[in-house]
């Protein structure tokens, strides 16, 4: 077995490494610090975990791989100012939600094919729930981003780093079903996409989590 091929049956572990580190990296750095220089180099790394998951299939690898350059492009052109920080900013923005629709099907659909359940298959089932946060973070993004104040509690369109974190607090508790209401969805678009991640969060726990455990139950010695 080649290095690529043992990096390969990590790939669950390392990818969900990258997706901790997004969540929660401002434990750990200063906010300023973290928002303006570690966030973005976790997400690219998260990008090349990316890479790995799909790195059996070329033509997916080539399309993970054409995202990760676009991604370095946009922090390169604007460190060198070709361009402003909110014109990359609504790339990268389109870029990770693109990456974060496509690794999740993957994820999903890896699980699914499984024949044996083992950590590695447990770990993937991790990070498929927690990608589904933040594509709703990224939906919920692009709804404020187009209609400003259609959550009740982002008080500045989402641009201020406070408020992208709400954002991002909100998917999950959406996400978890939890809701405490302190960000409220009050549009007819905000509301509906609210249902939507609520209902594939319990989709997810239900269906995808259920084949898990029943795979893993059927491998079990009698």
């Amino acid at each position: 077995m080649n290095w690529l091929d043992q990096l390969y049956q990590k790939r669950f572990v390392l990818f969900l490494i990258t997706l901790a580190a997004i969540l929660f990296g401002n434990l750990v750095f200063p906010e300023k610090i973290y928002e303006d220089y570690i966030t973005p180099l976790f997400f690219v790394l998260n990008v090349l975990t990316g890479i790995l998951l799909v790195s059996r299939s070329i033509g997916k690898r080539r399309i993970f791989i054409g995202l990760l350059v676009v991604l370095l492009l946009t922090h390169l052109t604007e460190a060198l100012e070709f361009t402003t920080f909110q014109t990359s900013d609504y790339i990268r923005f389109g870029i990770l939600f693109l990456f974060f629709t496509l690794v999740t099907k993957e994820i999903i659909s890896q699980v699914w094919q499984s024949n044996d359940v083992d950590h590695i298959v447990i770990l993937g089932v991790m990070s498929g729930y927690i990608c589904l946060g933040l594509l709703g973070y990224f939906l919920f993004m692009s709804i404020e981003f187009i209609d400003p104040g259609s959550f009740k509690g982002i008080t500045d369109g989402a641009v201020s780093t406070q408020d992208r974190t709400d954002v991002l607090y909100f998917s999950y508790i959406s996400l978890l079903t939890i809701g405490y209401g302190e960000i409220v969805p009050i549009s007819d678009l905000s509301k509906s996409a609210s249902v939507l991640i609520g209902l594939l969060g319990q989709f997810y726990l239900v269906i995808i989590t259920a084949i898990v455990v029943g795979k893993f139950d059927r491998q079990r010695p009698s």
